[in-house]
């Protein structure tokens, strides 16, 4: 049953009205365990969702719409391997490629024993390259989810990074981006990683063209020793003269993709081991979300809560403050796996929803954000619940920085709640601020993991209790083809049946 149709939506509307003078200042003088109730433990991640607008009352609806809905039975599919991606007619199974070997005895024991073939053989080749001194720079030329997981998680990383070698990602057909990488590095030296599924994404394949380009100007001929892809296009590979690849299946999803053959980068970076560390975190967290209950399951808790903000209360965008600095990238790489997810208008049946989907993310590290857009949070007149991100344990020895930094933290929470109701005028905050507090002891391949992945099944979450199909993404499609037109006419000057902006626009560029 679709989440509007459902008992429990009705309730969870009449008791949005009834919420609508909530204070958490009130909530917690009202309730001594409160923090308590509203804070859980899971795989690596702790959880203090207090300083949010719900209560263990609207929790409870949730749960209600959840079962309503079938989210259960919804997510047992999804681990069972049947094809939830019904646009595409494909099963939804990058939880397979964290699943310990020979753990499945059943249909998908064949496909977990070529993941695991696939695995071995791309941590034997990342140890190779790893153990090669000649090689400084690793290049991987990739889009989407073939760049923004395997940047994220190197850069979140990077103190277990190989000494020695240095790590560049390359996404935008804009050749400033190329040109500026390659401007120091030296062909005899680097190793490109093109990371396209088809081989015939139009920004990977320009960009990679050109690296083999300027491959063979700086006198490089060793193209199979420079370059390796990751693709299931052997053919279009080697037509390159690329001889090394590591293939995917259908059933990945390129935002879901990094735990695959598209994370060499990331196996390169921090070695074998710590490439299975990092499955083995995000699989810790599969088993969670598979097995607890779904008031003790953390990210079932997080994605109802999601729904609640952009269905009832009208919160129509979330912001993403990591406070450190190596996770520089998470709000970009969040940004993806939902709103490409989740930015739906019609469910699985291809209906029109009547009700929001996918909120916007945005975001920054702190403590700079505080000094850009806090402001906003803080006073302005929408109201953005903000995730706060932290670590516990820094791996530098500047303890007064770490020190600086988890206060901040703990302090951003406390004021976006609390305010300033003493001071009038410009100096007023109306403090009743939403936050959410996530908390790890030590960023490590494990610790990562098991973030990332719960991120992942926070948004399968909202998205099965929206009824839309998280997993496909029709959108991007559109531009693609029309790009294509325009090129064709950008060379002859065509403008005929084009709109009057276009045609204009066409006109000045050219």
């Amino acid at each position: 049953m679709r989440c509007d149709h459902t008992p429990a939506w009705q309730a969870l509307q009449t008791h949005a009205q009834a919420f609508k003078g909530f204070d958490l200042r009130e909530a917690f003088h009202a309730d001594a365990g409160r923090a308590d109730a509203l804070s859980q433990s899971a795989p690596y991640v702790f959880a203090d969702l207090s300083k949010n607008h719900t209560d263990t009352a609207t929790e409870a609806l949730l749960l209600a719409l959840a079962e309503q809905t079938g989210l259960a039975s919804y997510r047992d599919a999804m681990f069972r391997g049947e094809p939830i991606n019904n646009t595409e007619g494909r099963a939804v199974m990058h939880w397979l490629l964290r699943q310990p070997a020979g753990s499945l005895p059943n249909a998908l024991a064949e496909p977990l024993a070529q993941v695991h073939t696939t695995l071995d053989a791309m941590l034997a080749y990342a140890e190779q390259v790893r153990a090669d001194e000649a090689i400084t720079d690793v290049v991987n030329i990739g889009i989407g989810g073939s760049d923004l997981g395997p940047q994220m998680a190197v850069l979140a990383l990077q103190d277990f990074v190989v000494p020695g070698q240095r790590f560049h990602f390359v996404s935008n057909v804009d050749g400033h981006e190329l040109a500026a990488v390659l401007k120091g590095l030296k062909a005899q030296n680097t190793l490109f990683l093109i990371a396209s599924k088809t081989f015939t994404t139009i920004e990977t394949m320009t960009n990679a063209r050109s690296a083999l380009a300027w491959f063979e100007a700086q006198g490089g001929s060793d193209v199979s020793r420079h370059f390796a892809a990751l693709t299931t296009n052997v053919q279009a590979a080697a037509a390159m003269g690329i001889t090394t690849t590591f293939g995917f299946w259908d059933w990945v999803g390129g935002r879901y993709s990094m735990w695959s053959a598209i994370g060499l980068p990331i196996a390169i970076a921090v070695g074998a081991q710590g490439f299975r560390d990092l499955l083995a975190g995000a699989h810790a967290m599969d088993r969670h979300f598979q097995t607890a209950p779904l008031a003790q399951n953390l990210p079932v808790r997080l994605g109802l809560l999601d729904v609640w903000y952009r269905n009832f209360l009208g919160y129509t965008s979330r912001s993403i403050a990591p406070y450190h600095s190596a996770l520089r990238r998470l709000p970009a790489y969040l940004q993806q796996l939902e709103m490409e997810s989740n930015g739906k208008c019609v469910d699985r049946n291809g209906l029109a929803l009547p009700f929001g989907t996918s909120p916007v993310l945005w975001g920054e590290p702190g403590t700079n954000g505080q000094h850009a857009y806090f402001q906003m949070l803080h006073q302005g007149t929408d109201v953005v619940p903000l995730e706060f991100i932290a670590v516990k344990k820094p791996t530098h020895n500047l303890a007064e920085h770490h020190e600086l930094l988890l206060v901040n933290a703990i302090a951003q929470a406390q004021a976006l709640m609390l305010g300033q109701g003493d001071a009038g005028g410009h100096k007023h905050f109306t403090g009743n601020r939403p936050s959410t507090f996530l908390l790890l002891d030590e960023l490590t391949p494990g610790s990562l993991g098991a973030l990332i992945a719960m991120q992942e099944h926070r948004v399968f979450v909202s998205g099965a209790i929206w009824g839309i199909n998280s997993f496909d993404q029709w959108g991007v499609e559109l531009g693609k083809v029309l790009a294509r037109d325009i090129r064709v006419r950008m060379a002859s000057g065509d403008a005929s049946g084009l709109d009057a902006s276009t045609a204009a626009l066409l006109a000045r560029m050219r």
